[in-house]
């Protein structure tokens, strides 16, 4: 009989698996749970945007597309990135589009990352840059980031951390699990640490779009000298509310882009042709649908965060995303157990803090992408439960 413990890979063995995972699964075989684990809106992608897959499924454009993607849809990233930000991508060489924007990191990682490597990731923060980092050969370095700082990386904790073996910096904002944004003076700050080294920036900017209290994202790409070290990545997951269609992009220097193409074409050859024909009416046609729902994921930021206070579970206010990430240390449980507890008294899903790091300990993610009536629900749960402990 074949031995596995010999024949698997022993870094990826002993990766965990992913902390929110667990508990939607969980979530998923109990009856009358109210979810407020998983990013993923609860709109449906808008009409047109079908349409747009639709009718290409109908002319019969079923074939491959290019491994860098379709040259419109590239032509367009680059046209909204330019109208967004001012930064200019050449679609021909500059721009990547992958199957989501996950893709776009491990490709990016693995284009520069070589074993040994270190590579800085803010903690907390999305769980995926940590394992792709591992199994890459790349040694992951928590970067902590504090309530105090709205969560934000300063540019004091990141020299703290920077060695000769830096390859990398992850810069995930706005941030999951936090709602942390940076805005410009804060980049500057960063861009100073980073202007005379040879680290590349990994720049996670997919809920750009997703920002309020008049805070508007500005990405780092636009600070002087950091668009020639920078993978932007990006994608419309979660400002279009096309999850399912699994559909990213990576922009970048054509140095580092031709190696992460390389990656792609071997491993996927080409984002599905569906989706890519979906995306070019996103981007033509799709900003008022941003703004729509902008503006409902808004009333119920302001809802959650009034709530989880309310409650007694003290929550900074998240200026992007769609996350909340109150504290619940002073009700002395950790962040699993307090999840598990709630999840089995209460039948109500939230993501444990520790999945994204360390320094999540205390913590929970909630997300605010369901509709009211479902997050009043959670809060009403959650502080039926808090009255129990």
């Amino acid at each position: 009989m074949l031995d596995y413990s010999k024949v698997l890979n022993s870094t990826v063995k002993e990766i965990r698996p992913s902390g929110i995972r667990k508990f939607f699964d969980i979530a998923e075989k109990m009856e009358e749970v109210i979810s407020l684990g998983v990013g993923e809106p609860d709109f449906q992608t808008p009409w047109h945007i079908r349409q747009a897959g639709i009718l290409s499924l109908e002319q019969g454009k079923t074939r491959y597309t290019a491994n860098s993607g379709l040259s419109e849809l590239r032509s367009q990233i680059s046209k909204y990135i330019f109208l967004r930000g001012g930064i200019t991508y050449d679609p021909k060489d500059e721009v990547l589009v992958t199957v989501g924007g996950s893709e776009a990191i491990d490709c990016a990682i693995r284009a520069v990352v070589e074993p040994g490597d270190e590579v800085l990731i803010p903690d907390p923060s999305f769980v995926c840059y940590e394992p792709i980092t591992r199994i890459s050969g790349g040694v992951p370095v928590a970067v902590n980031t504090r309530v105090e700082d709205e969560f934000r990386l300063t540019a004091d904790e990141l020299k703290k951390k920077i060695t000769e073996k830096t390859k990398a910096l992850i810069l995930p904002f706005p941030n999951n699990p936090t709602g942390a944004v940076m805005e410009k003076q804060h980049l500057e700050q960063i861009a100073e640490v980073l202007r005379d080294t040879d680290i590349v920036i990994i720049s996670d900017e997919i809920y750009s779009e997703l920002t309020y209290s008049g805070c508007k994202h500005v990405s780092i790409t636009a600070i002087d000298g950091m668009r020639e070290r920078t993978v932007l990545v990006g994608g419309f997951s979660k400002a279009f509310s096309m999850t399912g269609w699994r559909l990213g992009y990576a922009c970048g220097p054509r140095q580092i882009m031709e190696q992460m193409t390389k990656i792609h074409q071997f491993a996927i050859m080409s984002a599905p042709t569906t989706a890519q024909h979906a995306a070019v009416d996103a981007l033509k046609n799709g900003m008022n649908d941003i703004e729509k729902m902008v503006e409902q994921y808004d009333a119920r930021r302001r809802l959650i965060v009034d709530g989880f206070n309310k409650l007694g579970l003290e929550c900074f206010e998240p200026k992007g995303a769609f996350y909340v990430f109150p504290s619940i240390k002073n009700t002395g449980l950790s962040s699993e157990a307090f999840c598990e507890k709630l999840l089995e008294c209460k039948h109500v899903a939230l993501v444990p803090g520790n999945a994204f790091g360390r320094n999540g300990e205390g913590y929970v993610r909630a997300s605010y992408c369901y509709s009211v009536q479902h997050i009043k629900e959670a809060l009403l749960r959650i502080g039926e439960f808090l009255k129990t402990l």
